[in-house]
């Protein structure tokens, strides 16, 4: 008997022990969301730009200890080697960036992924289109081959450290402008559709901020907002982003990282107007109304 009680003794130490080996090496869970939104596109004769993304992965890194950062964009380390990529989307989704300005976003990750650090996404395009603001509704179908194979790379610096327990916030911001060339002006006769190469920048919504307001003029009774109103941020001198007011005036700039900024705004047929010294908290919103004079 008593033999018999050592030997069961034994054994269910080793089972709590295997049960607690098994469960440390479990990595801890974080939460990680993605939303996608567009740098405005300033030509009137677009109504649309499509995209179809299909999967969305992140390179994982492991623990933060563990991470020596040469998985960053300069290193020269293949993207494969020594890392693992995480899928957090494989779903086919078709967006009209024109709808996403001024902080409407589209979810495109909700998730919970392993804790550790992540410094590059991809986001894999399937095809694209332009639809003209015209009487027949143009349409440009265009393509990007390596969209399908190797994705869009997108390099976050510093990288994105996901802790267990916690969520962490990132935006895509999809740079029309830049993505969708036109080849020669639009509405002329060397006009010749577009060219598709797709410029994505990501920002960390944690540790940046955004910048809002409204841009008017007075009226002879009411104060008026202004439409299409082109807002400049600058920092150090150079310019870090645009942006447009809407139909009622008001404008959003999402992502900006922590720090001291420059605004200016200008729209034909009014006196442009600057501020200086405009500071972005991360995690907060920021208001810089402007009220524009008509030009003499």
């Amino acid at each position: 008997m008593k033999t018999n009680f050592i030997y069961a003794f034994i054994l269910g130490v080793l089972i709590l022990t295997s049960c607690s080996k098994s469960e440390s090496s479990s990595p801890e869970m974080g939460s990680l969301s993605i939303q996608l939104t567009d740098a405005p596109f300033p030509h009137d004769m677009v109504a649309e730009a499509n995209v179809t993304i299909f999967k969305i992965e992140a390179r994982y890194h492991g623990d933060d200890e563990d991470y020596d950062g040469e998985g960053e964009e300069n290193s020269g380390m293949d993207d494969d080697s020594q890392s693992s990529f995480v899928v957090l989307m494989d779903e086919e989704i078709t967006v009209n960036l024109l709808n996403l300005t001024n902080g409407v976003t589209e979810t495109l990750v909700d998730m919970d992924i392993p804790a550790g650090v992540y410094d590059l996404f991809r986001v894999y395009v399937k095809d694209a289109s332009i639809v003209l603001d015209d009487e027949d509704g143009t349409t440009f179908d265009l393509k990007f081959p390596s969209g399908e194979s190797s994705g869009v790379k997108i390099f976050i610096d510093p990288p994105l450290v996901v802790t267990g327990g916690l969520s962490a916030d990132l935006l895509f911001d999809f740079d029309v402008c830049k993505s969708f060339v036109p080849r020669g002006k639009i509405g002329t006769a060397n006009f010749n559709g577009f060219n598709f190469k797709p410029v994505i920048k990501v920002s960390n919504l944690t540790t940046s901020g955004t910048l809002q307001g409204m841009i008017t003029t007075q009226g002879e009774t009411e104060v008026l907002p202004l439409d299409g109103a082109q807002i400049t941020v600058f920092q150090a001198g150079e310019e870090v982003t645009s942006t447009f007011s809407d139909e009622t005036g008001g404008y959003v700039v999402m992502g900006l990282e922590a720090g001291m900024y420059d605004i200016s705004v200008e729209i034909e047929g009014y006196d442009s107007q600057a501020l200086e010294g405009v500071l972005i908290d991360a995690g907060n919103r920021t208001t810089a109304n402007f009220e524009l004079l008509p030009s003499e």
